[in-house]
């Protein structure tokens, strides 16, 4: 039991006699389980060839796969321009998963509304959902913006946002001018990356399709930046300051570093920092518009190109130190700003780095999985350090994808071993990580299942995870990290190399039989 003077946490807690017992009553006469025999021999064939070889023949199942739905990504790209609330058309429930989801993660009150469809709606439509949400949403919550995206229902249903958005504003529910930008974004095809391009892609248009006249590309002096999917706040900021440094005037097209990152100081900001609307009409004036994660953005791009007229520089995701060495030369090119001492001497500081910690690092072999940009960022980096990658999966990757990582692989001498999976899954990597192990694994919280699977059948098999990427629910404040420009690959390096030596510690601390390295001196 639990007493005012002796509050336990969850851990210590369920280990209390009391607490075990309940749970094996549950066990034993309501959850008709196997014998434990049974259950490990079933385990262990899962850890074979076997097994893999059947798994990998799986056509209709996806068992965790390292992917969330697009409205997911269509609020967070809501929640980056200035006052502006998510509202997504669809049921309740939806929206509390993607509250919960991202208020796990940056550990911050995440503002997003419904128009909670029920039964009602999915059998007449959800037009009276949106007529009663939009007008309340407004009335409540007093933003600038209300931007709109849809989930299952209201995609199966075929409900058409544009029509209701206008029938909205014709039966005076909110005014005829105030802003409200949608994205249809069906939860059952693609990804949070897609339902983030199809949302900022909603917005741009909303803004500037109809009034491109008298807007030249150049004329406002500025940079556009599009991060897309970015969780790592620090992504946002260290593409501010490096800008800052050379003398460049840019703009981030979606921004919600101050909304996600409040402080405690007694107020509360449903609302905080963020692009502003005037900013995002100005944007076809900037000398041209730089896609920081060009795999995710394909709406994006085809909108920029053809409506703002800017001929988007073939970049890829400024991580590691070849790739923000193009980023800083493109910007250079194009503004006619010198790279400044201050990002060279940045630049020496991860070269002189990267030679410190090549010799823990090179030959090590990492298993790594996440989005198309952020994951094909990090296996270049692994190269770059001498590191090898062995499995790439990316369940929302396509084809050109994969070739455009195998190529890569190919040009390097630390690649030849790797093996790319578009549209694998966390079930398809627990596989490859029993029968072909790697020293580590890269990706996000869910990863720790595998780390517990692997361990599970021995010590020796155990595959450690090493947290990079979304969504990472069990630690805390690495949202506030780097992985973009110098400062990221820094960070990304340090992370790297200091779970290479903790797994160092970890397998020589047995006193006179593996503490043989003078562990003090690395």
């Amino acid at each position: 039991m639990q007493t005012v003077d002796d509050i336990k946490p969850c851990y210590p807690l369920f280990r209390d006699d009391d607490y075990k017992a309940s749970l094996k009553n549950k066990q034993d006469l309501f959850e008709e389980r196997h014998p434990a025999d049974k259950v490990e021999e079933v385990f262990q064939w899962t850890t074979t060839q076997e097994y893999q070889d059947l798994n990998f023949k799986r056509e209709a199942l996806t068992i965790n796969p390292a992917k969330a739905c697009q409205p997911l990504g269509a609020v967070l790209c809501s929640l980056g321009f200035h006052k502006t609330l998510p509202y997504v058309h669809g049921s309740q429930g939806c929206v509390a998963y993607f509250r919960t989801y991202f208020n796990r993660h940056f550990k911050e009150p995440i503002s997003c509304v419904s128009d909670s469809m029920t039964e009602d709606a999915a059998v007449f439509g959800g037009q009276k959902n949106m007529f009663d949400g939009l007008e309340n949403a407004k009335a409540l919550y007093k933003p600038d913006m209300i931007a709109v995206s849809t989930t299952c229902m209201a995609e199966v249903i075929g409900d058409d946002l544009n029509a209701f958005i206008n029938n909205t504003k014709k039966a005076g529910h909110i005014e005829q001018d105030y802003p409200v930008p949608f994205a249809h974004t069906p939860s059952f095809v693609g990804s949070h990356t897609t339902g983030w391009d199809n949302m900022f892609e909603g917005i741009a248009r909303y803004f500037t399709l109809n009034s491109m006249e008298g807007k030249v590309a150049g004329s406002n002096g500025k940079l556009n930046f599009v991060p897309g999917f970015e969780t790592y706040l620090g992504n946002y900021r260290v593409i501010k300051r490096m800008m800052g440094e050379m003398g460049v005037d840019a703009t981030l097209l979606s921004d919600p570093t101050e909304v996600l990152d409040t402080p405690s100081d007694g107020e509360f900001r449903m609302y905080s920092g963020g692009t502003t609307m005037d900013e995002v009409k100005d944007a076809p004036n900037a000398h041209n518009t730089i896609l920081l994660q060009p795999w995710q953005l394909e709406k994006t791009k085809k909108f920029v190109e053809n409506t703002w007229n800017h001929d988007i520089p073939k970049l890829n995701i400024p991580m590691g130190m070849e790739w923000t060495d193009e980023l800083l030369m493109k910007v250079s090119e194009i503004t006619g700003k010198e790279i400044p001492e201050s990002l060279a001497l940045e630049r020496g500081r991860l070269m002189d780095m990267m030679q410190d910690s090549h010799t823990w690092l090179h030959g090590k072999k990492f298993a790594l999985y996440g989005d198309p940009d952020f994951v094909m960022g990090m296996v270049k980096f692994l190269l770059e350090l001498g590191a090898e990658p062995t499995h790439i999966v990316c369940n929302n990757a396509n084809k050109r994808w994969a070739k455009a990582v195998d190529k890569m692989l190919a040009e390097s001498p630390v690649g030849a071993n790797c093996k790319v999976h578009a549209g694998a899954d966390l079930w398809h990597l627990r596989s490859l990580c029993f029968t072909d192990k790697p020293d580590f694994l890269i990706g996000n919280s869910y990863g720790k299942y595998i780390q517990r699977d692997t361990v599970h059948k021995g010590k020796e098999f155990e595959v450690p995870l090493i947290r990079l990427g979304f969504p990472i629910f069990d630690r805390h404040h690495l949202h506030r990290m780097t992985t973009l420009g110098y400062e990221g690959a820094m960070y990304i390096l340090t992370t790297l190399v200091n779970a290479v030596l903790e797994r160092l510690d970890d397998e020589t601390r047995g006193m006179g039989t593996t503490d043989y390295n003078y562990d003090l001196i690395r």
